[in-house]
């Protein structure tokens, strides 16, 4: 599939994937294409930016290679491994039938038979529907030195494994760099992507998001959620709910038939929206009461 020649190419593709983004979201999409430059995300968790990296793969029709971050992520975890069982076993059998040449069985086992390929080498390699989508998500999880090697790889879209010598990506994958923003990421690698804060949405957004992904809620009952997880965002919570909560919310109402909301059926599913017991007892009692009034009055024709 071509890519989009415009920004709202971008917006008509993303929304034929159920993703809603507003013109500047676009913008930098359309721009991190059009110059092959990686594209950072950052913002709160649950605003929407590793749906994105979805989203644009399935749109364009390309792979999604996902690099999950986590503390202790190291450059031989994210780009390749050695089967060492495997090699093991070809160690013992070559043993086993005697007079086995060192020099071609060592070559054998640090082949391409061998190797264990982790996302970014997978990204390097050539793929008939055109350059992968790379996702690298939630990079601030690592450490600095994991980032010094990201910004040297996606300098010039390649890595080394010593034993095999360099692999090259023939064509730069789309990269899309996320972050929660738990820590900073240095200024280097910021400088080498296109950048966008990926806010919580206002509330007509909001309700384009639910009805393109809860589609089967009455428009009376989105209202209702998507005013309440507003006025909710506004209060001293430990962990303000982002759109994925708002739109598990939605279905777990479904599920249950619910037509509107009242503060019985918000304390039974508060689980849905919050995800820590501290702002779940914020919530008990008159104070689910209290934003629901303020939310419906927010509905209210001025």
């Amino acid at each position: 599939m071509t890519q989009p020649d415009s920004i709202d190419a971008v917006q008509t593709m993303l929304s034929a994937q159920g993703y809603v983004c507003g013109r500047a979201l676009a913008t930098v999409v359309f721009l991190s294409l059009k110059l092959g430059r990686p594209l950072f995300l950052e913002g709160e968790a649950g605003v929407g930016k590793t749906e994105i990296a979805k989203a644009l793969a399935a749109g364009l029709g390309r792979r999604l290679i996902r690099l999950q971050c986590y503390e202790g992520l190291d450059a031989s975890s994210a780009v390749y491994e050695w089967n060492f069982p495997a090699q093991m076993v070809a160690i013992r059998t070559a043993e086993a039938a005697g007079g086995a040449d060192r020099s071609a069985l060592q070559t054998e086992l640090f082949s391409d038979d061998y190797l264990v390929e982790r996302p970014l080498l997978q990204a390097m390699r050539p793929d008939e529907n055109g350059a992968p989508v790379l996702l690298i998500d939630e990079l601030d999880r690592t450490d600095e030195p994991f980032e010094a090697f990201l910004l040297e790889a996606l300098s010039d879209f390649q890595v080394t494994i010593p034993e095999l010598g360099t692999v090259k990506a023939p064509e730069p994958p789309v990269v899309i760099v996320t972050s929660n923003r738990t820590r900073e990421v240095h200024d280097a690698l910021k400088r080498r992507c296109l950048y966008h804060w990926v806010d919580y949405p206002d509330f007509d957004r909001e309700i384009e998001i639910l009805n393109a992904r809860a589609p089967e809620a009455a428009q009376s009952l989105s209202r209702e959620v998507v005013a309440f997880v507003q006025r909710l965002r506004t209060e001293d919570l430990f962990k303000k709910p982002g759109v994925a909560e708002t739109i598990d919310w939605a279905k777990c109402l479904l599920a249950l038939d619910v037509i509107n909301l009242s503060p019985e059926v918000i304390g039974d599913t508060l689980g849905a929206i919050l995800k820590y017991q501290d702002d779940i007892q914020k919530l008990q009692g008159s104070e689910a009461k209290r934003i629901l009034d303020e939310a419906k009055a927010d509905l209210e024709p001025a």
